[in-house]
């Protein structure tokens, strides 16, 4: 079985629009340190899957389409460095909608495990918000949440950068 390091997208692989959505590549803003989590996971054997929220395009605010080019620009850059993700995992549904996919549901997770043949217990979930740290201790994984958290009880572990993260990984 494979191992994965999940990762959320807005707010670890790219600067967080408060308030609004990354809805075309003009708008997507790498944070370059979310490199050395590529890195990490290439040089240990792991799989990268993203798996990112994306009410956006539930409430009209953008296409699936515009997401497309958002991830066709961002693994552009990744490639850039060297990296692609393995699996980019997404759900459209708006908040409150009881989506089985949508964080903090593991469904994403659980999905790339079946198609990609992931042991979930061997597995990292790392993001930026609660519902990151929800759907990653509900799929089985060890999670890392980054930012000025406290007793979080889903996060194994909280760091407040990616700088730090790196610390835990290893």
């Amino acid at each position: 079985m494979n191992k994965a390091l999940f990762l959320d997208r807005d707010g670890i692989i790219n600067e967080r629009i408060i308030g609004g959505y990354v809805t075309k590549p003009a708008e997507f803003k790498l944070i370059p340190e979310s490199l050395s989590l590529f890195a990490w996971a290439k040089e240990h054997g792991y799989l990268t899957v993203i798996v990112t929220n994306q009410q956006g395009i539930g409430k009209g605010l953008m296409t699936e389409q515009d997401l497309a080019d958002v991830h066709t620009y961002m693994c552009s850059l990744l490639a850039e460095h060297g990296f692609a993700p393995d699996a980019i995992e997404y759900c459209p549904d708006p908040d409150g909608t009881n989506s089985t996919r949508r964080k903090p549901a593991p469904g994403m997770l659980l999905d790339a495990a079946q198609q990609l043949n992931i042991n979930l217990s061997s597995s990292w979930m790392i993001g930026d918000s609660i519902t990151d740290a929800q759907a990653g201790k509900e799929a089985g994984t060890t999670t890392i949440l980054i930012g000025t958290y406290s007793n979080i009880p889903e996060a194994d572990y909280i760091c407040p950068d990616i700088k730090e993260c790196m610390k835990i990984l290893g």
